[in-house]
């Protein structure tokens, strides 16, 4: 290659250049001239993970502070008695679980579609995809809340004993109001992020969070309402969500372009887009469902309660990680999807590689600690010796599933970005439920490992799992992902609306 080719590149990324000023197109044109010279490898890794950290530090803000609303709910039921807690714990696990789980996979499809949309440039689309999005969620929710309303013979049907099913169902019930926030909250996530306004959302985060904590003392500190109150408190906070957020979309200039107003618009073409929405659900939830499956599993272990607790504690730490990473998996599938609908597969896959190097790094640091602080990360919830030495015990597999944690999350964050939930779905369901979860239930009630047979089936899902998405997205043809995103764009979003000159992205 001739330095004729370089030379456009040469005066956008002379020695003096400063990374803030580096372009995407730049960027694609010098990946594209392979190969590239080893003094841009520095320059471009700290370009991409500028962008990478920009957004995932307010994705992963988000992401952890929406959990301690329900994390903080549990903790003050606890301080209401042991039967409360029970049942308040398994209705998060079984009944919101699962709700939230179906929620966070469609909105999925929100972060694939409008994500592409906006490297496009396609920015009326976008509004549009986010009311197609929550028209499917609401619909979802109107199932969701005969579940919500029967969960008590629901949760006896798992196993659960009358009186924990009963406390269940009351704070279920309570959560009736939260699935249609759910609902809209999870599109409009999406929606922003897709645009990469992720710093408002990680402040709308932490206010509400400041204000749960305060709603829930009242309600049931002060005013005595009890578990029931609890749950409406929580139910009221994801409102609070939705209205800020809203807000924010309608007034904000940021959303000036992709968002113009409710349009009937929203429920015409509205198929194609429902089976990416179902495909995107049914990926998400098998990951989900598969983790809270196996602590329900675990407590029909022949000890039940130590097992259950020292895997609940393990859990809980994972779920901490899970949260950290699950904020830089959405800015990895922000990235992936913004760059596929701009027309830059090489800076697609180049953000590919930079994002699961750090977080690779980042697992190794956490799994250091988990290992180095088993004892005291077991005293933080229980001071009883016997669940201390069995935490202990499942320490260094939760080490070796904090390392996969950042690993796994984020190749789903970029089949997300890419749109593969199909054929993620098919992988976890083959993987988790057909090889880990046997694995799992035949280590744990046929040997004498217990909990740890149970958690090894885990890995081992995990573990294949993480190996099918590193072979597919290692044999990705990125060129041809870019003709799929205008594909996809055009069949999600209404055609009298798209701007008819995106074909050149392709």
């Amino acid at each position: 290659m001739g330095s004729e080719g370089y030379q456009p590149l040469l005066l956008g990324l002379n020695p003096d250049v400063r990374i803030t000023d580096l372009s995407a197109n730049a960027a694609e044109e010098l990946l594209v001239h392979e190969p590239v010279a080893v003094r841009w490898y520095p320059r471009l890794v700290a370009w991409e993970s500028r962008l990478l950290w920009l957004l995932s530090g307010a994705s992963i803000v988000v992401s952890i502070f929406n959990y301690m609303l329900t994390f903080v709910t549990l903790m003050v039921t606890g301080h209401l008695g042991t039967l409360e807690l029970a049942g308040a714990s398994i209705a998060t696990v079984g009944i919101q679980g699962l709700a939230y789980g179906i929620m966070l996979g469609m909105a999925s499809a929100v972060q694939t579609v409008c994500g592409q949309a906006y490297g496009a440039k396609q920015y009326a689309a976008m509004g549009i995809i986010c009311q197609k999005a929550i028209v499917l969620h609401i619909g979802a929710a109107i199932l969701l809340t005969i579940l919500y309303w029967f969960s008590g013979p629901a949760l006896k049907a798992i196993g659960q004993s009358e009186d924990i099913a009963e406390q269940g169902q009351i704070f279920s019930r309570g959560l009736i109001l939260q699935i249609y926030a759910f609902a809209i909250s999870c599109p409009m996530q999406r929606f922003l992020q897709a645009q990469n306004i992720v710093n408002p959302l990680a402040c709308i985060a932490v206010v509400v969070f400041l204000l749960h904590i305060l709603l829930t003392w009242l309600a049931v500190y002060v005013l005595d309402y009890g578990l029931l109150g609890a749950a409406l408190t929580l139910s009221l906070s994801w409102w609070l969500l939705v209205i800020i957020q809203w807000l924010y979309i309608v007034f904000s200039p940021s959303c000036n372009e992709t968002w113009t107003g409710f349009s009937v618009k929203a429920f015409k073409d509205i198929w194609p887009y429902f089976k990416i929405t179902v495909a995107s659900a049914i990926m998400l939830c098998l990951e989900i469902w598969y983790f809270q499956g196996l602590v329900l599993i675990s407590g029909l272990l022949p000890d039940p309660t130590i097992s259950l607790d020292s895997i609940s504690i393990s859990m809980n730490y994972l779920n901490w990680d899970m949260q950290f990473m699950l904020g830089l998996a959405t800015a990895a599938s922000i990235r992936v999807g913004n760059e596929l609908g701009a027309g830059h597969p090489m800076v697609a896959k180049f953000s590919v590689i930079v994002v699961n190097t750090t977080t690779i790094l980042i697992s190794l640091v956490f799994s250091a600690i988990v290992l180095i602080f088993r004892v005291g990360l077991s005293k933080l919830f229980t001071s009883d010796s016997v669940v201390i030495e069995a935490v202990s015990g499942l320490t260094p597999l939760l080490a070796i599933s904090v390392f996969l944690n950042g690993i796994q999350p984020i190749l789903s964050g970029v089949a997300i970005g890419s749109g593969w939930q199909a054929i993620v779905a098919y992988v976890n369901l083959a993987t988790y439920y057909i090889i880990g979860l046997p694995i799992g239930c035949v280590l744990g009630f046929k040997t004498s490992l217990g909990a740890a047979g149970i958690w090894w089936g885990m890995i081992i899902g995990v573990v294949l799992q993480t190996l099918a998405l590193f072979i597919l997205t290692v044999r990705t043809n990125w060129n041809a992902e870019v003709a799929k995103a205008a594909d996809r764009l055009k069949q999600s979003a209404n055609e009298e609306i798209l701007d008819k000159n995106m074909g050149g992205i392709i």
